[in-house]
């Protein structure tokens, strides 16, 4: 069976009976057995998804097939599903089994989408590499010598391996859009509160956000236009409409982009993916678009706020996880205070309680104020500064990542893994759409992205735009 990269190609197979969903489905289960190495899924749902195949060719026959029948979907390990696991790749709660679905995931299912795995990713969401999973490191399917990015890591390897059509990824700081970038496959972050977190395990709840990840803006568009929207269970969802974003692809006009001069001089940027960045400026500029060079002179700031105030929301997030209600608790526990203490000792990886701990000191009496407080102020000028920035250019333009994929056990210093993360983290702290596409590769043969950021709920032009960069083939 051919490798597809669309839904619009797989339905129009199954339109003209060259293919089947089982048959569809059954292949993308040969080829995660035959991948097994890139350690991208923690499960595979192969009888359910099969039976579900089953029954959406009775439906396909019948012409009550929903607009998502044909895409074969993987879910990042951090969205419940009912009756299904659901671990946070981490061995604290590795055998939790969901009593409900996330809204995405009955959103996803309601229009026919084949869910057929969950994916591997870093303990609770927190990490740059996918090395930090209780369950091994996923592998870069581009060099298995490489990281595939993270958080979402298991999740981009798995579309770009063609293990799925497509997956959902969560991006609290670029989650979604460094591994996309590392690994060769769009990926996009919605506005905050554009797509409801109900059954979201919670990072930092401020930050998070459910979104994409593909071969092709089209199919983006499709999945963003099915889960986003309204939702009773999530007060931090918007009311506002849904616009149509598969129908809105045509980008007419010529746009004004602004590109953060601090990004593509920054001496940490990659040279080739600069000269790449400079050459798209220069190739839009002939084509009339305006393109001109801004500043933004707080980007030193951005990671530090971002780590301050995400693992504030981390420490109480998990405080939940104590082996009395939720998580494994310790067979070595004597009384009611071992059973946190050791319970999360032994459940939590090195990088989760890094950050706990840090979380716990910058929200603790006496450094509140000097931390957490002033953090948040801090946090409302990058807002303000990126808001000015965009009222005068429908997008902001910069690289995804400072360099491409690195190398399995190569980042030990922590603060080195966490600058990984300084031209994604913009988009959440300001809560602000965000996108990163496949430009290329590099010399040394891994995918590299530039990124693109659109104003607040502004998705209908951000996808049109970035499909008029990278047009679905």
């Amino acid at each position: 069976m051919k490798n597809y990269t669309t839904l619009s190609s797989i339905q129009a197979d199954l339109k003209a009976g060259t293919i089947t969903c089982h048959d569809l489905v059954r292949d993308y289960i040969y080829k995660i057995e035959t991948n097994k190495h890139l350690n991208a899924f923690l499960e595979v749902y192969t009888d359910e998804a099969l039976h579900l195949a089953k029954e959406l060719d009775k439906k396909l026959q019948a012409g009550t097939a929903g607009k998502l029948a044909g895409m074969v979907i993987a879910m990042k390990d951090v969205i419940c599903h009912k009756d299904h696991r659901v671990s946070a790749s981490s061995k604290l709660i590795e055998n939790f089994t969901s009593l409900y679905s996330a809204t995405v995931v009955e959103r996803l299912l309601a229009e026919d989408a084949i869910i057929i795995g969950r994916t591997n990713c870093d303990e609770f969401a927190m990490g740059s590499s996918n090395e930090n999973s209780a369950f091994g490191p996923v592998l870069n399917p581009h060099d298995n010598s490489k990281v595939p990015g993270g958080s979402s890591g298991g999740s981009t390897a798995a579309v770009a391996a063609g293990l799925c059509l497509a997956a959902l990824g969560t991006d609290t700081g670029g989650s979604i859009r460094q591994p996309s970038s590392f690994c060769g496959v769009v990926g996009f972050k919605p506005t905050y509160g554009r797509v409801s977190r109900y059954g979201l395990l919670a990072y930092a709840s401020s930050f998070d956000q459910i979104g994409p990840i593909t071969h092709s803006i089209a199919d983006a568009a499709l999945i963003l236009e099915v889960i986003a929207g309204k939702d009773n269970y999530d007060s931090t969802a918007s009311s506002k409409e849904v616009p149509s974003y598969s129908t809105k692809l045509n980008y007419s006009g010529k746009a004004k982009i602004g590109y953060i001069s601090e990004c593509i001089n920054n001496p940490h940027l990659d040279s080739e993916i600069a000269t790449h960045l400079k050459n798209l400026i220069k190739k839009l500029q002939d084509e009339g678009h305006t393109v001109e060079a801004v500043s933004f002179p707080f980007l030193e700031y951005m990671v530090p706020t971002y780590y301050v105030l995400t693992t504030a929301e981390a420490s109480s997030n998990l405080s939940r996880y104590g082996g009395v209600i939720y998580g494994r608790r310790s067979s070595n526990a004597t009384d009611i205070n071992s059973i946190y203490v050791k319970s999360r000792t032994e459940g939590f990886g090195e990088e989760v309680k890094r950050r706990i701990m840090l979380g716990t000191f910058v929200l603790s009496a006496g450094y509140y104020d000097a931390y957490y407080s002033k953090a948040q102020k801090v946090r409302r000028i990058l807002q303000d500064k990126t808001l000015e920035i965009l009222k005068s250019y429908d997008f902001i333009l910069l690289p995804t990542t400072p360099k491409t994929a690195f190398a399995i056990d190569s980042v030990h210093d922590p603060v080195t893994m966490y600058l990984e993360d300084i031209f994604t983290v913009q988009a959440n702290l300001t809560g602000l759409p965000a996108i990163s596409i496949p430009m290329g590769k590099h010399t040394n043969g891994l995918p590299f992205g530039i990124q693109l950021i659109g104003n607040k709920f502004e998705e209908a032009n951000l996808l049109a735009f970035s499909n008029y960069l990278y047009p679905t083939k």
